[in-house]
């Protein structure tokens, strides 16, 4: 997906200027412009905060259209969206199915060493639960930090303030889910 095109695309059909934007998202409209232009990727934090802005949530953003009409029940690996943005490759967040057709929202996440959600903390509606399947990977939720590993889990009001970083070694893979489809 085209993160800066599609950016531009909402940002417009709500009219919304590039500076009313940055100003709303506590952004400069320079870096907004650089995101629309794909000369730099924006964290998730911070595209969480630019999609906030608009309003719009991340799912509805990464949202694609499934133009069979039977609903759709199986998926394979390839037909998962990948819902972060560009990182060179050291988070990803795929998303199973089309969340505008559904009350919950499943991401299969994978965290490379170093890896984190981004800088500032994340707080959307909705309520989030996941399950470390490999590796180990610090939560921090609400100022209270844990280190998980495969097997653990974890379980919380989204609206809290939240961030996930990988500190170890090897690479993170989590399963979760939140309900309502909000981030």
């Amino acid at each position: 997906m085209d993160i800066g095109d599609r950016l531009k695309t909402i940002r417009k059909d709500r009219g919304l200027s590039q500076r009313e934007l940055a100003a709303r998202a506590g952004l400069t409209n320079g870096t907004i412009s650089l995101i629309e232009q794909n000369r730099t990727s924006p964290s998730v934090a911070s595209l969480k905060s630019l999609l906030d802005a608009i309003p719009i949530s991340m799912a509805e953003f990464f949202a694609t259209i499934e133009e069979d009409t039977a609903p759709k029940v199986f998926y394979r690996a390839s037909e998962f969206t990948e819902i972060s943005p560009p990182n060179d490759g050291k988070l990803s967040l795929r998303q199973l199915g089309n969340v505008q057709d559904h009350a919950l929202q499943i991401l299969h996440e994978t965290y490379e060493p170093g890896a984190d959600t981004g800088p500032e903390a994340i707080s959307h509606e909705g309520e989030e639960a996941g399950v470390i399947v490999r590796g180990s990977i610090e939560v921090t939720v609400n100022g209270h930090c844990a280190v998980l590993s495969a097997g653990d889990g974890y379980m919380f009001d989204s609206r809290m303030p939240h961030r996930f970083r990988n500190i170890g070694d090897v690479v993170c893979e989590v399963v979760s889910a939140c309900t309502p489809p909000s981030f």
